[in-house]
């Protein structure tokens, strides 16, 4: 069993690392090794970035997923707001296959790095739906399950998503390591 840490409970509440990386394994590492330098290399660290790319946008919003629509309405916006918005942009289009991706690496010191990136494939729905979830949620939709992922109860989502695989698979790095450190 491992045990997690937030940056708040070893004494870096304030922490924060700019996303500036263009793909999800460099902001993921960016994140992961700011923080390995932050708590002065006393932890193993672990960070992740995740986002949704769409086929039909060039891989967008992607690594700008949070960030998404915020240069062109000069504000944050809201997660409603950039669904809208991701909706509007696929207007008409009959391509709505997407994936969400989440990149997580793990700092165990200045030599040893790992990386795990996985996918959660699936379609942009045509409309919001559900309650569950956050972010792109209510628009994902799932032709294999036939529902959004915002219909998912929490319980299902946290076993197939994006999170949940690359989660797994470090897991069982972290398994092994501990086994043959």
């Amino acid at each position: 069993m491992h045990h997690l840490l937030l940056p708040a409970d070893v004494g870096l509440a304030g922490w924060d690392h700019d996303e500036t990386e263009d793909t999800f394994r460099g902001n993921a590492f960016g994140k992961a090794w700011s923080l390995f330098v932050a708590a002065q290399g006393r932890y193993p660290v672990m960070a992740d970035d995740s986002g949704i790319c769409v086929d039909a946008l060039h891989g967008a919003p992607g690594v700008r997923s949070a960030r998404f629509g915020t240069e062109e309405a000069g504000r944050a916006l809201s997660d409603t707001e950039k669904n809208s918005l991701l909706l509007k942009k696929l207007e008409g289009r009959t391509d709505r296959k997407a994936r969400f991706v989440c990149a997580l690496v793990l700092v165990l010191s200045a030599e040893r790095h790992f990386l795990v990136q996985e996918t959660w494939e699936g379609e942009v729905a045509h409309q919001p739906s559900g309650e569950n979830g956050f972010g792109y949620d209510p628009i994902f939709f799932l032709p294999e399950l036939g529902k959004i992922s915002a219909e998912l109860p929490p319980e299902v989502k946290n076993q197939l998503s994006h999170r949940a695989r690359a989660t797994r698979r470090l897991g069982v790095l972290l398994d092994d390591l501990t086994l043959h450190p």
